[in-house]
């Protein structure tokens, strides 16, 4: 991991941005003292909307901490199956066209190949979730599959919990309320609300000095920051990841445009047509991107404030997807309505050192919400989980 590049690629946005600027305090200790992370995770999921204009899948967001609904999405896949291959005569669907997903399978299968490689039996996984978790039947869904099949005991823990009760050996173990953690997997962590005191980001910076394995570590959540996704788009900077110019010209398709606020004729145009722009801070978990009227007023107000307070914002294209009639269930009420899908293409990475154990596509997510609606996260009330229903040959 190039600390270096994440560094100086976040230098003016840790400025004006006090959460992002605690993460990088922690790399920055890490880079400090050498930190060797020999066994590596990421589960992540990259999401894409089919742009209308060109008929490409064009990237949103990058996912590398807490990509969520591995486990309902793989469900609400069986669901939809199962009720075609009951109706379908009546629907005039074919119940093999939904794909199959085994998202949750298959990213219980990464944490415990992961498990496999810190090689302690006694070892177990811990997931940091928030302290009133809404979405722990989805997480539940991955610990079962990894008891089940694997006889590997998951723990939950919050942040304010691992500072209480947890501890690292002389050996660099972690351990937290007397069990030695070979794995700490995130589904907490990614918003500045789940560190209200010193005491999470005491717990954050303990777990990352530990020997336990991060998922993701303190660099890889950093790399999913709107920032970084950012940076990547820039002229020249893939070639210093990739290699293959095939890879970096397929690679470089998928980016929508994504824009520095350090450029005023960028600025001029969006504030001119913000209707075909979306301002995005350092934030994850749906509901905090800006549109429209409220985009201008901000880049305005941005501007006259002076100082460096863009530069905890990116600007990036406005997709438009073709909107279609859909039926969208929530709460037990059906609404009828134009929608538009967003595709989330999971993936997961294991390495040991110079072995790469896993690197493969691990299933998909998808997420339908009404045309009208400018955010699509479903923790965030905005859109609904789906799946995918292939009609080519």
């Amino acid at each position: 991991m190039d600390g270096n590049f994440l560094q100086d690629a976040l230098s003016k946005t840790r400025q004006v941005d006090d959460f992002t600027s605690r993460l990088l305090e922690i790399h920055r200790k890490m880079v400090e003292i050498n930190k060797e992370e020999n066994i590596r995770l990421g589960l992540h999921r990259s999401d894409y909307m089919l742009d209308s204009e060109t008929s490409s899948l064009l990237q949103i967001e990058l996912n590398t901490i807490s990509a969520s609904f591995p486990g309902l999405g793989s469900l609400v896949s069986d669901l939809h199956r199962t009720l075609i291959k009951q109706h379908g005569t009546l629907l005039g669907l074919e119940h093999k066209r939904v794909p199959a997903n085994a998202a949750n399978t298959q990213f219980a299968e990464a944490l415990a190949q992961t498990w496999a490689e810190f090689n302690i039996d006694s070892a177990v996984i811990m997931m940091i979730v928030q302290p009133e978790e809404r979405n722990m039947y989805d997480q539940y869904w991955l610990s079962k599959h990894l008891q089940d099949s694997h006889g590997i005991t998951t723990i939950r823990k919050t942040l304010s919990q691992v500072e209480a009760e947890g501890q690292i050996l002389p050996d660099g173990t972690l351990l937290v309320g007397g069990h030695k953690v070979a794995v700490v997997y995130y589904r907490a962590g990614y918003t500045p609300n789940d560190y209200p005191s010193e005491a999470e980001w005491s717990a954050r910076l303990m777990m990352e000095q530990s020997s336990a394995v991060k998922c993701p570590s303190i660099s890889y959540h950093l790399v999913g920051t709107k920032k970084i996704q950012q940076e990547l788009a820039k002229p020249n900077v893939l070639e210093r990841f990739l290699e293959s110019k095939e890879e970096i010209d397929k690679v470089r398709k998928c980016f929508a445009g994504l824009w520095s606020l350090d450029d005023e004729e960028i600025i001029k145009t969006a504030v001119e047509k913000p209707e075909l722009f979306v301002l995005k801070p350092q934030r994850e978990g749906g509901g905090n991107n800006i549109y429209g009227l409220d985009l201008r007023e901000t880049l305005v107000r941005l501007q006259k404030e002076g100082g460096d307070a863009l530069a905890a914002y990116i600007l990036m294209q406005r997709i438009f997807p073709k909107a279609s009639l859909a039926y969208l269930v929530r709460g037990g009420v059906c609404h009828e309505g134009l929608a538009i899908s967003e595709l989330g293409i999971y993936g997961a990475y294991l390495r040991n050192k110079d072995k790469v154990v896993i690197n493969e596509q691990s299933g998909y997510l998808m997420r339908t919400k009404v045309s009208s609606s400018d955010e699509g996260g479903v923790a965030a009330g905005f859109a609904v989980l789906d799946s995918l229903y292939l009609t080519g040959k």
